[in-house]
């Protein structure tokens, strides 16, 4: 799905969206207050979609207009949305609040940001989180997007969309979680998918994480001999999870390429430009760092504490072989930060 906002005008709002189905006619739907009022189809044709393989027809424009949305042009604040995806295409908000910046915080955990997107999504107008549960042309078509106030948000792989990231695009910023304690997270976030992996009606959610796990929850991860077994009998898909997440991210253009030492070198350069860089364990100097760029004076967000659980399973990881050497690009990376951050921050 691709999409674009041509105006809103206040009395009207032009389009197009073009559909992953070639035949099919895209509908926006508006939304007003979380409430759906209308669904408006693309009605306006343009031989530019279809000369370029796009759609079968190129019946891709949609005008939403006062016949469609009574009261329209006096509406301060609404939504539109993709009917077929739920993709945010506009949001019309009051524009003298908001920052005219376009930003990516690039999550690195298995769990989002969400501190940190709940604090900065009242100062953009639109908002795209969990980018890589997007598909390739959806995230393209954001990272294309025109509008000025945009805040992205997601673990995507940065060298096969870094030529959309670059400074004069957008302000993008990083946050670095602890090797062991992200590895101890992303052991308790198959555990706790282990009923879903279990049931043909769920499992298929998961896509290649399903095998992984049910792998998992076979195994007690309070115990340091279970551990141990779990790592000598580890599966592909657990593995590829858990081997160097952050270098895979920063070091490779695709998820299912393969990670060599020399991908190490090629993450430290993608992260020499990364606008900001911080980690967790000095979440305060990110934190300042981030909102002084972005010139906003409110609160600093406070980020929690992982759960005794996932810090207990994160010392008993830093006393087994085989898991330091699973992460050795990623602490050393780690590593790195923390002491830039130090000498800084503190300077």
């Amino acid at each position: 799905m691709r999409f674009f906002i041509d105006h809103d005008d206040g009395h009207s709002i032009r389009g197009w969206i073009v559909p992953d189905n070639q035949l099919a006619t895209s509908h926006v739907v508006v939304s007003v207050e979380g409430r759906r009022v209308a669904t408006v189809a693309a009605s306006l044709t343009d031989p530019t979609f279809k000369n370029n393989g796009w759609h079968a027809t190129g019946q891709c424009i949609f005008v939403v207009t006062e016949a469609d949305v009574p009261g329209l042009s006096g509406l301060e604040r609404l939504e539109l949305y993709d009917a077929d995806t739920n993709v945010l295409v506009h949001r019309r908000v009051p524009m003298d609040s908001l920052l005219q910046m376009r930003m990516c915080l690039i999550n690195t955990g298995i769990d989002p940001e969400t501190v940190l997107q709940s604090a900065l999504f009242p100062h953009f107008e639109r908002s795209y989180f969990g980018l890589h549960r997007m598909s390739d042309e959806i995230l393209t078509s954001l990272f294309l997007n025109a509008a000025r106030s945009v805040l992205l948000s997601g673990a995507v792989v940065i060298p096969r969309y870094e030529n959309f990231m670059t400074p004069d695009l957008m302000l993008t910023a990083l946050l670095v979680q602890d090797p062991y304690i992200e590895m101890a997270t992303r052991l308790h976030w198959l555990k706790a998918r282990a009923a879903d992996a279990a049931d043909p009606a769920r499992g298929w959610r998961l896509a290649g994480l399903a095998e992984a796990a049910a792998f998992t929850n076979d195994y007690d991860l309070t115990d340091l001999k279970s551990l141990k077994r779990f790592f000598r009998m580890l599966p592909e898909s657990a593995y590829r999870l858990l081997y160097n997440p952050l270098t895979r991210q920063l070091g490779t253009r695709m998820p299912e390429d393969r990670l060599h030492p020399g991908n190490s070198i090629a993450a430290i350069e993608v992260l020499s430009r990364v606008g900001i860089v911080g980690h967790k364990a000095r979440f305060g100097a990110f934190a300042r760092t981030l909102f002084d760029q972005l010139g906003l004076d409110v609160p600093l967000p406070e980020i929690p504490e992982p759960s005794a659980a996932v810090r207990d399973l994160a010392q008993h990881l830093r006393a087994i072989r085989t898991v330091e050497e699973m992460l050795i690009f990623d602490v050393a990376i780690s590593d790195a930060i923390k002491d830039i951050v130090d000498k800084h921050w503190g300077s």
